[in-house]
């Protein structure tokens, strides 16, 4: 399987990811929020908050799915990468609120390590084209 193959597969998973769960966090978040890490949820009505990161989580879908439907790759791995920071603030949020270390580390760290991954592994795939010299257009005689 070739280097774009593969990156094309773990993106379209990663959008695919992204997107079921900000989706679930927008339509059931207290069902889902649980499973986020965090030790302790706002009492009350606190789903609004809890919202914001399901509407957070899709736009970071859309934006990563955008880019590789328009083939825009080298893009999409810069894209990649920072959005990984989203998931490693995830991640040290669980960890500075004394959450679940397993979760913290399991799911938004082991998420936020592959996309940086995946973001490497687009930028290899498109460092020679991006590195090509353009060569001119033939002009008629």
């Amino acid at each position: 399987m070739s280097l774009k193959k593969i990156n094309t597969v773990l993106a379209a998973a990663f959008i695919l990811f992204i997107l079921w769960f900000g989706t679930e966090f927008i339509l059931s978040p207290e069902t889902t929020a649980p499973g986020y890490g965090l030790p302790s949820w706002p009492s009350g009505d606190g789903d609004g908050f809890l919202i914001i990161k399901g509407i957070r989580d899709v736009v970071l879908a859309l934006v990563l799915g955008i880019l590789l439907v328009t083939g825009h790759r080298r893009a999409l791995g810069s894209v990649l990468l920072v959005e990984a920071l989203a998931a490693y603030g995830d991640m040290t949020n669980v960890l500075a609120h004394h959450g679940s270390v397993a979760t913290a580390f399991g799911v938004h760290g082991l998420t936020a390590t592959l996309m940086v991954v995946n973001g490497l592994l687009m930028m290899r795939e498109t460092r020679k084209i991006a590195a090509a010299p353009a060569t001119p257009a033939p002009q008629p005689a």
